[in-house]
């Protein structure tokens, strides 16, 4: 009895596209001097260690795919074709996020990009959105969100992120 192994080039496709992608990281982190610093690994490493990961992953779903794909993959969920207008409210936070970050700074800006994608998301799955206890809500989370992230940067790693004011908390 012989079975026919099914390929899907498309499967094949997103396996070479990483594996690629990986040896292009690969080929750039060349260029970053390797020399140790503080932590006893060089400038060098991150990008190295993602390229490796990238590539291993790459090669994992090409191997996937040409052995006969992903066989345990269920149904797909959701509709048939893309919702434009979602990508419109997700695109929008993410766009204003970049366009207002070094103005409102950095929480503020992030919590209406997340409030923005979370309608956006909301309104492809034909959930509640655009009342105003939703949006609350929404911006509620976002602050939550954002403000720890904003604090474990700029308060513990010292790392600058644009603010509202000087004072490294808002």
């Amino acid at each position: 009895m012989t079975t026919t192994l099914q390929r899907n080039p498309v499967q094949v496709a997103v396996g070479a596209a990483i594996a690629l992608t990986g040896l292009g990281l690969a080929a750039g982190a060349f260029s970053i001097p390797g020399e140790a610093g503080y932590g006893g690994v060089g400038p060098n490493f991150l990008p190295w260690l993602v390229a490796v990961v990238l590539l291993v992953c790459g090669v994992l779903i090409v191997r996937e795919a040409l052995t006969g794909g992903f066989r345990e993959m269920g149904e797909p969920s959701g509709a048939e074709r893309a919702w434009w207008p979602g990508l419109v409210w997700v695109s929008a936070g993410l766009l204003a996020n970049a366009a207002l970050i070094t103005t409102i700074g950095f929480i503020l800006s992030c919590t209406l990009c997340y409030m923005l994608a979370v309608q956006g998301l909301r309104r492809a799955q034909g959930q509640q959105a655009g009342q105003a206890r939703v949006l609350a809500s929404d911006l509620a989370a976002g602050l939550v969100i954002s403000a720890p992230v904003y604090w474990m940067f700029t308060q513990f790693l010292a790392i600058n992120l644009p603010g509202l004011t000087g004072s490294g908390w808002i």
